[in-house]
């Protein structure tokens, strides 16, 4: 009781409380340093040089880290040579002398072959090895891949991101992560050298699982601007003057943003390629077949968009 008259109990809950704050506080310091630590020493790899993946890479030079990259297109390995990378030959040379390894490729049969086919990553890396699988691939496949490179002591990430070439450039990409935990933590800070936002999503597979719910929202956000902004423009009302009314209500969305005024400029560089748009579609639908979803609308969007492509290619597209 004499505690409690003279307040002797509450002051050791405040000083109980302070040491816990100090040892958070210390715990934060020390697993930054640790990062830091780990960046100044860590040797990258970077394997597909693409669209997405050139930005990419610049970004992680520009963030400090030392890059080994790897790309069949030799403008691209020159370009990122240029800015301070070392390349080599093929993805087991790179896993040979790196501690982690980026991978961003079309689709999963290009991941497979990387990861574990002839001169692959598996090949030649040590165990203790990171692959951060930054494609989008089936989910499936990602779980595939991640257990034949366990079996050889090797860790995988699949980290799809969302954004396009200009996040890509400006380093503002949305990263959905599956995988280990504790490997998330320990190469966030790479991750987010490329990011503007990097979540944790789950297991092995579930950074593609959220990815296709992305592509599902963004192909048919797209689908659904184009006829409303072909509506007013057949009824004689101006879609600029439209985009800009409805942009701030419900009908907002970062497409509407990022899409509507390329129309309006009648700006129709392309953004992304057909066949993988149709690959994502793919994707979802199979996945969704697989765990009994229903997804009617992106059947629906598949179908249109897969025979548009196809009169695409019939005709020299690409």
């Amino acid at each position: 009781m004499g505690c409690d008259v003279c307040g002797c109990r509450s002051d050791l809950g405040i000083f109980r409380s302070a040491t816990q704050k100090l040892a958070d506080t210390f715990k934060k310091i020390t697993t930054t340093a640790t990062r830091e630590m780990i960046d100044m020493t860590m040797k990258v790899g970077f394997i597909g040089l693409g669209i997405m993946g050139k930005p990419m890479s610049k970004n992680l030079l520009k963030a400090g880290y030392s890059l080994v990259v790897a790309d069949r297109n030799p403008e691209a390995i020159a370009d990122v040579i240029a800015a301070g990378a070392e390349t080599a030959s093929t993805a087991k040379a790179i896993a040979e002398q790196c501690d982690v390894i980026i991978t961003m490729l079309p689709n999963s049969p290009h991941v497979k072959e990387v990861a574990l086919g002839e001169n692959g990553i598996i090949e030649g890396a040590k165990p203790g090895t990171v692959l951060i699988d930054m494609s989008s691939i089936a989910p499936l496949a990602s779980r595939e891949i991640s257990e034949a490179l366990k079996a050889k002591g090797i860790d995988m990430l699949d980290a799809p991101v969302s954004g396009g070439e200009p996040k890509a450039i400006d380093g503002t990409l949305s990263v959905m992560v599956g995988g280990d935990k504790a490997i998330f933590d320990k190469y966030y800070d790479l991750m987010k050298a490329m990011a503007g936002s990097v979540v944790h999503t789950g297991e092995i597979g579930a950074g593609n699982v959220t990815k296709l719910a992305n592509q599902v929202i963004v192909a048919l956000n797209i689908a659904a601007m184009s006829e409303a902004l072909t509506l007013a423009t057949k009824a004689g009302v101006n879609p600029d003057l439209v985009y800009q009314a409805i942009r701030g209500g419900l009908a907002g969305s970062t497409v509407l943003d990022a899409k509507a005024p390329m129309v309006m400029d009648r700006n129709f560089k392309p953004g992304f390629r057909i066949d993988l748009h149709i690959k994502d579609l793919a994707n979802a639908l199979d996945t969704s077949h697989g765990v009994g979803a229903q997804l009617p609308l992106t059947a629906a969007g598949y179908g249109d968009d897969a025979g548009t492509a196809c009169r695409w290619f019939r005709n020299g597209g690409s």
